[in-house]
């Protein structure tokens, strides 16, 4: 950033300034679920407990469950970190301002602006904290002096599935002498938007093995 610019941040010494994109989720994943349903694809609701209630009515499954897989796959290596921001309504901020740390943003939206942020490991409360509300509100005001003049704020909380790294693998499990074909695709925590398409990706390649391979042992399963 230029020195003219960093005038509006007297609290920083240096900043960086670039043009990128934001994908919001409750426009872009009714576009996901359209194109699945577009191009033959079936979407049902159940509730799962265990993997195996999916066979033998699905040959291969694509484990995407995140916090649930402490469960239904066992991995005691996923955690939550909680997040909590503010919602707001203020259409005049137009551009996207963030800290250092990435923990103070301000995020213009299509509809509102969201304020954050939180970084909670391993905290599974859903409610929002009003002593947290204030405190991100008092953050962003300080980069954004702007925004005290926001109406319609609303608090929002939610849970990113984290991970060491993202497990993203191949995995036979075997019960009975049945065999059942997962593949992992979980464990994204904050980076999913950033990520999703490329292990997404990854995760189609894997299912082609899991393919490949039960027509070679077993021509006449359905898939």
């Amino acid at each position: 950033m230029t020195e003219e610019e960093l005038k509006k941040f007297p609290q920083h010494v240096f900043g960086q300034a670039f043009t990128t994109l934001k994908c919001e989720g409750p426009a872009y994943l009714p576009w996901l679920e359209k194109r699945v349903k577009g191009s033959g694809g079936q979407i049902l609701t159940r509730r799962v407990e265990d993997l195996w209630e999916l066979h033998p009515s699905f040959d291969i499954v694509v484990n995407c469950t995140g916090l649930g897989s402490r469960q239904l796959a066992g991995d005691s290596k996923i955690f939550p970190v909680r997040g909590q921001v503010l919602k707001v309504q203020a259409p005049w901020v137009k551009h996207f301002i963030r800290d250092g740390s990435g923990l103070t943003y301000i995020y213009p939206g299509i509809s509102h602006v969201t304020l954050g942020g939180t970084r909670q490991k391993g905290d599974w409360n859903l409610s929002p904290d009003a002593e947290i509300s204030r405190d991100i509100f008092s953050r962003c005001c300080a980069l954004e002096p702007s925004l005290r003049g926001a109406c319609d704020i609303r608090e929002k909380v939610g849970l990113r599935p984290s991970r060491p790294g993202v497990r993203l693998q191949k995995e036979l499990l075997a019960r009975d002498g049945q065999m059942l074909p997962v593949v992992h695709h979980y464990g994204h925590g904050a980076g999913g938007f950033s990520v999703h398409w490329g292990t997404a990706l990854e995760a189609a390649r894997l299912v082609s093995e899991c393919v490949h391979a039960l027509r070679t042992h077993t021509p006449k399963s359905k898939l």
